[in-house]
């Protein structure tokens, strides 16, 4: 039998990555009023570290970086860590799909930002698909309405911190291993976590169900790390990156059998909206030289620690 072609598989690693994710997002959405938010984060980037840390040391790659690259791989840390914060607070009040789907405006925001901020060509079928997938987050958010709540701004805010993830990470040079960074990532997520619980001196029990989530959490995003690695590696681009949008299908279904929750009509349109734009932004990214021979930065994990 004939093994898949590197797209089929580049596709197949996507999708299992995007389902981690997402499992990880449910899991940690279980222990909203049964572990605090800041422990909860610790209690996970604490069994992360422990598996990056002695990694990142056997390679040679627990240092930071000198010159400008240092300051890249901080910028990228501190815009961890705001992503963390918000994405998981509003995970922890709204509906997990409905999170989800904000979180589906990354590419085009990064497309934007790498416009506004890196130089790079963005041509007016771009912007426009840039501008609707836009209105396709306001028909979710629905500003001035009922639905709306402050944690549809929290979640807007960690596309804000992820975008700027993205741009601080394209600029840290090549020869800056993957692993510095995201050591450097785990470990500033953590610390701040450490030092917001401490603060707070807010410290509860855990056991029995809370336990084995945080468990299935820790599970999860490694999973979701080590298939992101292994997309980079796989496929063209162009054919592998719109399979990231499997993540909101998960979120659909997750969110059904584990919370009973499942959007609206004006979530589920707004939320079709910024999909439709953002495959349209793949596509022509793809078609006006932005693709890569195979999956690269693009492709690293646009979900937030």
């Amino acid at each position: 039998m004939a093994s898949p072609s590197p797209n089929l598989r580049g596709a197949a690693l996507m999708s299992a990555s995007m389902a981690a994710f997402t499992l990880n997002d449910a899991f940690m959405k279980g222990l909203a009023g049964e572990v605090p938010l800041f422990q909860a984060i610790l209690i996970r980037g604490v069994a992360v570290c422990a598996v990056l840390v002695p990694v990142a040391w056997w390679r040679g790659a627990l240092r930071l970086p000198g010159g400008g690259d240092a300051l890249f791989v901080l910028l990228r840390t501190a815009a961890e860590i705001g992503a963390a914060f918000l994405f998981i607070s509003a995970l922890f009040r709204m509906p997990l799909a409905n999170a989800t789907a904000i979180l589906q405006a990354l590419p085009l925001t990064i497309t934007l930002a790498g416009a506004l901020f890196l130089g790079e060509r963005v041509g007016w079928r771009r912007w426009t698909a840039i501008g609707v997938g836009f209105l396709g987050v306001l028909v979710m958010i629905r500003p001035g309405t009922e639905g709306f709540d402050r944690w549809s701004l929290y979640a807007l805010g960690a596309v804000a911190c992820v975008t700027l993830r993205d741009v601080a990470t394209r600029r840290i040079g090549a020869g800056v291993p993957s692993l510095t960074v995201a050591t450097a990532a785990a470990v500033g997520v953590t610390a701040w976590a450490g030092i917001m619980t401490l603060a707070g001196r807010d410290w509860s029990p855990v056991g029995g169900p809370a336990a084995w989530q945080l468990a299935g959490a820790v599970a999860a995003i490694m999973a979701a790390y080590l298939l992101s690695v292994a997309t980079m590696r796989a496929g063209d681009v162009s054919f592998v990156a719109p399979f990231r949008y499997t993540g909101l299908v998960w979120a659909l279904l997750l969110g059904l059998l584990l919370f009973g929750e499942w959007p609206d009509g004006r979530t589920l349109l707004g939320a079709g909206i910024v999909v439709a734009s953002g495959l349209y932004t793949l596509v022509r990214e793809a078609r006006t030289g932005r693709r890569m021979p195979r999956a690269g930065p693009d492709l690293r994990g646009l979900r937030p620690r």
